[in-house]
């Protein structure tokens, strides 16, 4: 259980004050819990757990507080009286038996070996070779292969003492260069010589006792009728009463700097300094959630504190379990609000589990995911939209009201649950899962060869897709010219047949029968194979803002943003009706499951026979040299991209080929999901494996995190995403692998930027690019440079091989005439 700091006092279970590690059982009566669920309701802390807390058959339960994060959270309940009477009074060990003689002389068996250390340190002190051996080889001339040996005797006499002594001598042909010799090094900190008034000559331990001087009473008494003091204490008494009355009524030592702007009339729900990201609510739902992790989550564009999620099932090893191998779960793409954290507000059916989806930005009524299976799913949420939203206002009302709430209330609260509308044909869809999804916007579209047109419907109608299939398709979602509207009423009486519920028609025309506009392949550069895409990012509009101007007009426009379109009354117009856009950017950056950052065109041009087919890529950089999880633009800066993978990120500029402007140091944790900052230019979030958060400030330090966050979540970072409520309180929400949501508020010092940060983080991205580009010449110089320094090396090896040929035929013809004189003189010594 997760209790709050209100609710851990209200109990008297303060963590580390009334329960600790030592004493960690705190006995709560059921009538208080009960109490705290009807007058809290929802907010309570024990609402989750109402139905185990009514049937617990005792008057006291057992909370336990876990400090270790044993179970995942900081206390849990014992909801058994058995369990609690073996916590509160664990049964006494067994009596030890007496020892038997037989037992003594019993052979002791040996124990398994523990490692504390020694092994490392016997590795570092074993000798291992640090160079190549030396290889000797032993030759003889062939007329002394198969002689006879004869052995004789040799008296010792003849030598000197009886030892036949084998001298050594400085042979001058080769020399042994001493590449290793042991020293003894102890490393000591400079020494500095100073002095304070006197010096100290030699120092010395000493030691003080001492005993406090207590007055007299006649001193005392001498004291209290002294005038001095007298007149003293009434000349202060007064300004220490006016001191102490202050203080009374404001405190005078309040720093108002780190004050300013947080107190409760500037919106500051706490009252207080908010100095890091705070948990503002948290989601998870048992029935929908368990063994699934979240793979996506988006918030609803319209409708306040309205999240959506899309769940998974957990991979385990890569293997299927036996007992649920035919078993087929429901996939769901589940809905939560701020009102009811409890329970779920809608559910979009799957047709299996989606791994990635978008509301559409013209109607956020539309929503278009991706399925494991490849295929394109659409659902319509219009005929729930104000059950959503009377949820809302219920919750608002049921958390005032208490006296209404009811806890023998059996109702079940259900969520409606919506069918999706259309899904792709599974022929004509991708051939593995879907991993990114995004909406073209509502300013242009794209004809069958990728060029930009456009859009008379001024609504967004295609989407791109990416797949680990290498390819990314391009949909539109308006009914086909060819398309016969009684072959489409044929085909929905046939499907009509099939269901048994009502569907949403707004999509009739495309299920089962959808197919992509077009495909775009990514060959590899500078090899034969494709890229496989897990993530992209494009951003159409580089050269002229009139489409930009328009959409900003038409969102502080009332009439335009209430006006919902309708689906399906859209045909696709004639491509030879549309004008070709010149100005629309058909460029995008890519993530692969490799690490690399692709980057290019979705145009279509036509080869030597005149098909249809993709370029290769403009650019290539294998940066995160594992998958990429992130690709995301900076709301700010439309040429910056953020991409995350492996343990690094990196920040791009479109227009600079070379490489990336900023890559990350080397992370000890894996960077697993990332997004920028809605507020501040230069601020970016990065979750990690181990559930933490690193807060990058580029502005402050570009080599590492200006803060991090440990402990959001006690299990792998999946998704992030951050959502701006007003100027004042803006959210983060974080997904695990658990399944469950938790929304972080992101405090006032990540929110207000500094003065000029955009102009600043502009400045930084030139310098960047400036600093890059310096590097590369800089790199071309060195390589040059370096490629001349071998040539010259090699022509001098050259020439010293050449001259070292007849030195060396010299040196040995002189070592031959030495040894025939040397020969000479002991035979001569000798008589022989």
């Amino acid at each position: 259980m997760v209790l709050t700091l209100a609710t851990q006092e209200l109990f008297g279970c303060c963590a580390d004050k009334d329960v600790t590690e030592k004493s960690p059982y705190k006995l709560l009566k059921k009538d208080d819990i009960i109490q705290d669920i009807k007058t809290r309701a929802a907010v309570s802390d024990f609402s989750p757990v109402k139905q185990i807390v009514l049937d617990y058959p005792e008057d006291e339960i057992l909370l336990v507080f876990d400090r270790d994060f044993t179970y995942g959270q900081s206390f849990y309940l014992i909801v058994t009286p058995e369990a609690k009477e073996k916590i509160l009074r664990p049964p006494e060990p067994p009596e030890t038996p007496g020892v038997f003689e037989l037992d003594v002389n019993k052979t002791p068996e040996p124990k398994q070996w523990i490692s504390l250390g020694s092994e490392l340190e016997i590795e570092e002190e074993s000798v291992k070779e640090s160079r190549e051996k030396l290889c000797y080889k032993f030759s003889r001339v062939r007329s002394m292969f198969r002689r006879s040996v004869s052995f004789s005797d040799r008296n010792t006499t003849d030598a000197k003492d009886g030892y036949l002594e084998c001298s050594s001598y400085q042979d001058n042909r080769f020399s042994i260069k001493q590449m290793f010799r042991d020293y003894g090094i102890q490393a000591v900190p400079r020494l500095q010589t100073s002095s304070a008034q006197t010096q100290w000559t030699s120092q010395r331990n000493n030691f003080a006792q001492y005993k406090p001087r207590e007055l007299r009473v006649e001193e005392i008494e001498s004291i209290l009728q002294d005038e001095s003091l007298k007149i003293f204490l009434n000349t202060v008494t007064p300004r220490v009463l006016k001191a102490l009355q202050q203080e009374e009524i404001m405190n005078v030592f309040i720093d108002d700097w780190k004050a300013l702007g947080t107190g409760p009339e500037a919106g500051d729900w706490s009252g207080k300094a908010s100095e890091g990201l705070m948990l503002y609510q948290a989601f998870a739902d048992q029935t929908y959630t368990k063994d699934k992790r979240i793979s996506s989550i988006s918030w609803h564009p319209t409708i306040y504190g309205t999240m959506a999620v899309a769940l998974t099932k957990k991979k385990e090893g890569g293997q299927m379990n036996e007992s649920t191998r035919f078993d087929v779960e429901p996939a769901f793409i589940v809905f939560y609000c701020f009102s009811d954290p409890t329970n779920p507000q809608l559910l979009l059916e799957c047709p299996d589990d989606i791994f990635a989806f978008e509301f559409c930005p013209s109607d956020p009524n539309i929503i278009v995911g991706g399925c494991m299976t490849g295929q394109v799913v659409l659902w319509d949420i219009s005929a729930h939209v104000k059950h959503i939203q009377g949820t809302q206002s219920s919750g608002k009302k049921s958390s005032v009201n208490t006296d209404t709430f009811d806890l023998d209330d059996n109702k079940e609260n259900k969520a409606p649950v919506v069918r999706f509308c259309a899904v792709s044909a599974l022929e004509n869809s991708h051939k593995a899962q879907i991993t990114d999804v995004h909406w073209l916007p509502p300013t242009f579209e794209v004809t069958r060869s990728g060029l930009p047109v456009e859009n008379k419907c001024n609504i967004s109608v295609q989407l791109v897709t990416c797949s680990p299939d290498c390819n990314i398709m391009f949909w539109d979602v308006r009914m086909p010219k060819q398309l016969n509207q009684s072959a489409l009423d044929k085909n929905m009486d046939k499907k009509a047949q099939m269901t048994s519920y009502s569907v949403p028609d707004t999509f009739k025309h495309l299920d089962r029968t959808w197919k992509p506009l077009f495909r775009v392949t990514l060959p590899k550069m500078k090899s034969s194979g494709e890229y496989i895409p897990l993530k992209f990012s494009f951003e159409p509009f580089t050269c002229n803002a009139n489409t930009d101007r328009n959409t900003g007009e038409a969102d502080e426009n009332d009439d335009s943003s209430e006006f919902i379109p309708d689906y399906s009354q859209l045909r696709v117009p004639s491509a030879k009706t549309l004008t070709i856009l010149q100005d629309v950017n058909t460029k995008f950056y890519i993530g692969t499951e490799d690490g690399e950052i692709v980057y290019t065109d979705w145009k279509l041009e036509k080869d030597d026979s005149g098909r249809l087919c993709s370029n290769k890529p403009l650019h290539s950089l294998n940066i995160h040299k594992w998958m990429v999880n992130t690709v995301q633009r900076s709301p700010f800066f439309k040429d910056i991209v953020l991409t995350i993978g492996g343990n690094y990120f990196a920040i791009w500029k479109e227009g600079v080929m070379e490489g990336p402007i900023t890559v990350s140091p080397s992370s000890e944790l894996v960077c697993t999901a990332g997004c920028w900052s809605l507020s501040r230019p230069a601020v970016f979030f990065i979750g990690k494996e181990d559930g933490s958060i690193d807060v990058w400030n580029l502005l402050e330090k570009s080599n590492e995190p200006a803060n991090t966050y440990a402990h959001i979540t006690s299990t792998r970072i999946t998704c992030m995403k951050p959502w701006r409520y007003s100027s004042k309180q803006h959210f983060l929400a974080v997904t695990d692998n658990s399944g469950m949501v938790r929304v972080l508020e992101i405090p006032k010092t990540l929110n207000i930027p500094s003065r000029n940060e955009t102009l600043s983080m502009k400045k930084y991205s030139e310098q960047e690019e400036e600093r890059l580009k310096d590097y590369l010449k800089r790199e071309e110089l060195w390589v040059k440079e370096k490629k001349e320094a071998e040539e010259l090396k090699k022509k001098k090896v050259s020439d010293k091989s050449f001259r070292s040929l007849e030195e060396e035929t010299e040196l040995r013809l002189k070592m031959y005439n030495d040894f025939l004189t040397q020969k000479e003189s002991i035979l001569k010594g000798m008589g022989l």
